[in-house]
């Protein structure tokens, strides 16, 4: 008897070690969008919460649901994607003039 590990993977067949590989790094991507959804929800959970104290905390709220609508339009729907896009750089003007 040896007091080495033995390294399983190697010895189970090129497959087999595929299948490992990506259940390995689904279980890593699956915690990693469960972790995001989490901060999502503690975002907006903050946003519902306190109310805003400044025109630009506004704008920070507002920017934030226009991204989550933005992401919701079709590729198609390029009048509205457009209107959000105006929207978002009238926000970064005046932010940036203030």
């Amino acid at each position: 008897m040896s007091d080495e590990p033995v390294e399983l993977d190697t010895r189970r067949g090129m497959a087999a070690q595929k299948a490992t590989g990506l259940r390995r790094i689904l279980a890593e991507a699956e915690a990693h969008a469960a972790g995001l959804r989490d901060r999502q929800n503690e975002i907006e959970r903050h946003l519902l919460d306190e109310p805003a104290v400044s025109w630009p905390e506004a704008a920070a709220k507002a920017r934030y649901i226009l991204n989550l609508y933005y992401a919701t339009l079709g590729a198609q729907d390029t009048h509205h994607r457009d209107l959000v896009a105006s929207v978002l750089k009238d926000f970064a003007r005046l932010d940036s003039e203030s």
